[in-house]
C-alpha cells in the first residue's frame, strides 16, 4: 500500500511504502534511525538488524543525506515522537543517491542559505513556514468565497501607478511604457462596479531600496474591495478576515507552529475586534514614550508602530492620517479635509503593518481635483476617472502583505523566509 507522512495515522499497524528523502540519520551498531521526509511530513524510519538482515541495514546505515528513496515498514503509533507515529522499515530501495549535499546539519551562515535556497526549502523549519502560508492562503480563499466574494486577477503589466510614486520597474510594452504592477487596487475598484464584493491575490513590485527584515521587492497582496461598503464596513472585514485566517493556522497546522517553537498563546487570543486609534492619538501617545523626533504630518517608521503595537495584545488599528502623506484616492474625513478615512492595521510583536485600506473617492468631481493635483492627467487614468461618472457608489478596500503575515503567524524574524524564493535588493538568485 503506497501512501504518504500526512496519511499514515490512516494506516497504523500495517504495512506501507513511502517515497521519500532521507534527511538526517543517526545509527548504532544494530539500529539505524532515518529521518525522512516526503513533502507531505517528517517521519522517523527505524531500521533493526536483527529484522531487516545485513544487506538492509548496511543500505540503512550508508545512505546518505537527501538521497531518494522507497522504504516500507510497519506504522506504529509513537507518544515520543512530535508527529504521533514511526516507520518500522522492513525493506528499502534507494532511487538515487545524494553526494555530498551542501546544507548539512551543522550551523550555516544567512548569505550561504540563501545562495542555496532552492535546497534550503527542503528543511524542517522551511517546510514549516511554508506550511503555515499554503494554510494562510487557503484559508484567505475560504473566508472571501464563504462571504459572497468574487475573485478577480487584476493585470501584472499596467500604464499607471495605483500609489502615484515613482518607485516602479519600468519596462516596454512593444512602443510604449509599462510597469511591473504594485497594487491591483484600481483595477479591482472596477471590478467592484461590476460584481460587487471582489478579492485578488497576486505578486506586486516595489522598487524600494530597503533593507529591513519587513522588506520584498516581490511579495503577494490580497487585495478586496467592496461596492456600497463605507470605511467601517471594512474595518470589520479586516478584522474578521485576521481573526479567520489566525484562527485556521492554529486549527490546521499545530505540528508547523510547534517545529517554529511559536508561542500559541500569543495566537490565540486573535479575535475581532481589534482595537483603535486615531494617528492624531498615536502622535500623542508616541510623545508620551520619549519619540520627541516625529511630529504631526510624519509617517510611521518601524520603531513607532512597534511602540504603538506593544500596547495590544491584538492588532491595532491606526486611522485617519494626514491627507499630504496618503495616496491621491482616499476619501476624506466628513468633518476635517486634513485627514482621510483610512487605516493601517499593525501586527503585534513588532511585525509592523500587516494591511493597508481606505474608503475610496467616490465623487467625480473631487476625484478629477485630486488626479490634477497629484499630476496623474494623462490618459491613463481617464477609466479610472470614468467610474465615478457611470454609477459611482461608496467603496472601500484594503491589502494585506502576504508575507509579512506569514511572518507574524510563525513567529520568523525576517519575511525573506516567508516567501519560497525571495527577491531583494541584492539577490535574484536563484
Amino acid at each position: 500500500m503506497k501512501t504518504t507522512i500526512s496519511e499514515v495515522s490512516k494506516f497504523v499497524g500495517q504495512e506501507v511504502t513511502i517515497g521519500a528523502w532521507l534527511a538526517n540519520k543517526r545509527s548504532s551498531g544494530k539500529i539505524a534511525f532515518l529521518q525522512l521526509r516526503d513533502g507531505t511530513g517528517f517521519i522517523q524510519g527505524v531500521v533493526v538488524k536483527e529484522e531487516v538482515g545485513e544487506d538492509i541495514f548496511q543500505s540503512a546505515k550508508s545512505i546518505t543525506q537527501e538521497s531518494s528513496l522507497f522504504v516500507t515498514g510497519i506504522i506504529r503509533e509513537d507518544e515520543r515522537s512530535p508527529f504521533g507515529y514511526e516507520l518500522s522499515v522492513t525493506s528499502l530501495e534507494i532511487i538515487h543517491t545524494s553526494v555530498d549535499y551542501p546544507i548539512t546539519p551543522k550551523e550555516h551562515g544567512t548569505e550561504f542559505l540563501m545562495d542555496n535556497r532552492h535546497l534550503w526549502l527542503r528543511s524542517k523549519r522551511q517546510h514549516a513556514v511554508m506550511k503555515i502560508r499554503n494554510e494562510i492562503i487557503r484559508s484567505t480563499y475560504e473566508f472571501f468565497n464563504d462571504n459572497g466574494f468574487v475573485k478577480v486577477d487584476p493585470p501584472i503589466l499596467t500604464g499607471s501607478a495605483p500609489e502615484g510614486t515613482t518607485e516602479l520597474f519600468n519596462t516596454k510594452y512593444f512602443d510604449e511604457d509599462a510597469y511591473l504592477s504594485q497594487s491591483g487596487q484600481l483595477y479591482m475598484e472596477a471590478a467592484a462596479m461590476a460584481l460587487g464584493k471582489v478579492f485578488s491575490f497576486g505578486p506586486t513590485f516595489r522598487a524600494e531600496k530597503s533593507k529591513t527584515r519587513r522588506h520584498l521587492i516581490e511579495f503577494w497582496m490580497i487585495e478586496p474591495e467592496m461596492a456600497f461598503y463605507q470605511h467601517e464596513d471594512s474595518l470589520q472585514v479586516q478584522e474578521q478576515y485576521v481573526s479567520y485566517i489566525v484562527q485556521s493556522v492554529l486549527k490546521n497546522c499545530q505540528l508547523e507552529l510547534k517545529t517554529l517553537g511559536r508561542d500559541t498563546s500569543k495566537l490565540e487570543n486573535i479575535k475581532a475586534p481589534f482595537p483603535r486609534i486615531s494617528y492624531d492619538e498615536a502622535i500623542t501617545f508616541l510623545h508620551e514614550k520619549g519619540f520627541t523626533d516625529i511630529k504631526w504630518g510624519d509617517d510611521f517608521g518601524a520603531p513607532h508602530e512597534t511602540a504603538i503595537a506593544e500596547s495590544y495584545d491584538k492588532p491595532v488599528f491606526i486611522t485617519n492620517y494626514p491627507k499630504a502623506i496618503k495616496p491621491f484616492y482616499m476619501q476624506p474625513a466628513p468633518d476635517r479635509d486634513d485627514v482621510v478615512l483610512c487605516a493601517d492595521m499593525i501586527a503585534p510583536e513588532g511585525y509592523g503593518e500587516i494591511i493597508g485600506g481606505s474608503e475610496r473617492i467616490h465623487d467625480f468631481e473631487l476625484m478629477k481635483q485630486r488626479l490634477e493635483e497629484h499630476n496623474l492627467t494623462s490618459d491613463a487614468y481617464k477609466w479610472y476617472l470614468e467610474l465615478r461618472q457611470y454609477g459611482s457608489v461608496p467603496h472601500p478596500g484594503f491589502g494585506l502583505g502576504l508575507e509579512r503575515t506569514v511572518a507574524w503567524i510563525s513567529g520568523v524574524e525576517h519575511v525573506r523566509e516567508t516567501i519560497p524564493f525571495p527577491r531583494l535588493l541584492n539577490r535574484l538568485y536563484p
